[in-house]
């Protein structure tokens, strides 16, 4: 087998959480996943997630919409009920993308937000790897790729909730790769440093924005085109001995 042949994705499901725009970053890992060969199921609280899965041509193009609420519990096993229905049983991949930010500075910041953000961002993640991890230890494999962020590793500041969340993200995946390898399930994590989408590409020429530029050794911000590579990597079996793992796509942000 060629070593290209294991990256291949061909005949895998997969199901991605928080891609129901083509703003966000989740988006172009789905289309990645899809054109590495898997089936894509798209999860989203948005009932936008529908005519997303219809324009890139659903069912057969490989593409599938599931309205739920992840932090609900019945919503969410709902969900995955149907995803299996969708695939026919088993899931072989799940990418936990979804998440929320607020800024605000931490002296005034409210509580509710602060709630809603840890809820989305690390509880709906940890009970969805639960849910995944339910399905795939009877198989005896399976991949579940968290969306951390580089508050993973420093504090930012006036976004307490987010950071905290991420924080929380990078351990989870440490202590459900100790829990879940040795069952074949391979957990790890992606941090994105500062990406250019339609939601930020305003900030991108502002004076902060180019502060951070200036801070990346790449001279540029990420691009979602940038998460492709390694999120296809971490769903196929060329990084089947690559567990716990949290792996920075920023540019060299980090090194600096």
């Amino acid at each position: 087998m060629s070593i290209l042949d294991s990256f291949s994705l061909a005949g895998k499901s997969a199901l991605v959480t928080g891609a129901s725009n083509d703003a966000g970053l989740c988006y172009g890992m789905a289309i990645a996943l899809r054109e590495a060969g898997a089936r894509v199921a798209i999860a989203d609280i948005s009932p936008e997630v529908h005519k997303l899965a219809d324009s890139l041509g659903g069912a057969s193009a490989g593409y599938y919409s599931i309205q739920c609420d992840l932090c609900d519990e019945g919503s969410l096993a709902g969900a995955f009920a149907n995803a299996q229905d969708i695939f026919g049983g088993g899931l072989d991949i799940l990418l936990n993308g979804a998440g929320l930010q607020y800024r605000n500075e931490a002296l005034t910041y409210p509580a509710d937000k602060w709630r809603q953000i840890i809820d989305v961002n690390l509880n709906a993640m940890f009970f969805a790897s639960q849910a995944a991890a339910k399905i795939m230890i009877p198989q005896g494999k399976g991949k579940i790729i968290n969306v951390a962020s580089l508050c993973s590793f420093f504090g930012s500041k006036n976004i307490p909730a987010y950071a905290a969340s991420k924080g929380g993200v990078m351990q989870l995946t440490k202590a459900l790769s100790n829990e879940w390898c040795a069952q074949g399930i391979n957990v790890n994590a992606i941090a994105p440093g500062y990406m250019k989408t339609k939601l930020t590409e305003n900030l991108v020429d502002t004076e902060l924005g180019r502060t951070h530029t200036g801070r990346i050794p790449a001279g540029r911000w990420g691009e979602s085109k940038d998460l492709m590579g390694v999120v296809v990597f971490l769903a196929s079996g060329a990084s089947d001995y690559i567990s716990g793992a949290i792996i920075p796509v920023d540019g060299g942000y980090l090194g600096f």
